[in-house]
């Protein structure tokens, strides 16, 4: 049973296709072409009722019937509980998963995503508040993450979705304007994943 993965290259969009390929679940690309409004689309809302990507319908969801999901983490979540890979059993080891992946949510994400808005502004009047802003915080952010990384392979123990989440927007650290040599553990991390054969699908997924 094909899963749908309605989506467009950003990094929001390649946590799924690699999470996808790490659980080697088969999957079909349905391109939502948001340069020009078709996450606007009635026949997408219905999926995505934020008109945001990614969104996924799984044929074969509880009890065998089709389901819908939208917002990359539910997915993520909805994934891993489906195939019982990259989100451990017990609570105990389940809660730093939850922790990162909310904190990839709530920041490591809406903070790169400013830079880049703002960084493709031309006006550079207007560029100059929200980069200082935006980039700043976007560093803390590495920052963080480069702290819990010490003497760990992934973020929260064994490889899970948060890593696959965190990758995603880890991806565009050009685009942030960040070195990823500034922060040799996140280098270390960011290597190792990029490594995996899986990720590289992913990652080489033709999403637009």
């Amino acid at each position: 049973m094909t899963i749908e993965l309605y989506t467009w290259n950003t990094p929001n969009g390649r946590k799924i296709s690699v999470a996808l390929e790490e659980m080697e679940l088969p999957y079909k690309v349905i391109p939502v072409n948001i340069t020009k409004g078709e996450q606007m689309a009635p026949e997408f809302l219905k999926l995505s009722p934020n008109n945001k990507i990614p969104a996924i319908v799984d044929p074969d969801g509880p009890d065998g019937k089709p389901v819908s999901i939208f917002e990359s983490g539910a997915i993520l979540l909805y994934l891993g509980e489906k195939t019982g890979r990259f989100l451990p059993k017990s609570l105990s080891e389940r809660i730093p998963v939850y922790e990162w992946l909310m904190w990839q949510m709530g920041g490591f994400g809406p903070m790169p995503g400013q830079v880049h808005h703002f960084i493709a502004l031309e006006n550079e009047q207007d560029r100059a508040y929200g980069l200082k802003r935006f980039m700043a915080e976007t560093r803390r952010l590495y920052g963080v993450l480069e702290r819990r990384l010490e003497g760990r392979d992934f973020v929260a123990g064994e490889l899970s979705v948060a890593d696959f989440a965190i990758l995603g927007w880890a991806w565009r650290h050009p685009r942030h304007k960040v070195d990823l040599a500034d922060f040799p553990n996140v280098k270390r991390w960011y290597e190792v994943l990029m490594a995996r054969p899986a990720v590289q699908r992913g990652m080489d997924a033709k999403l637009d």
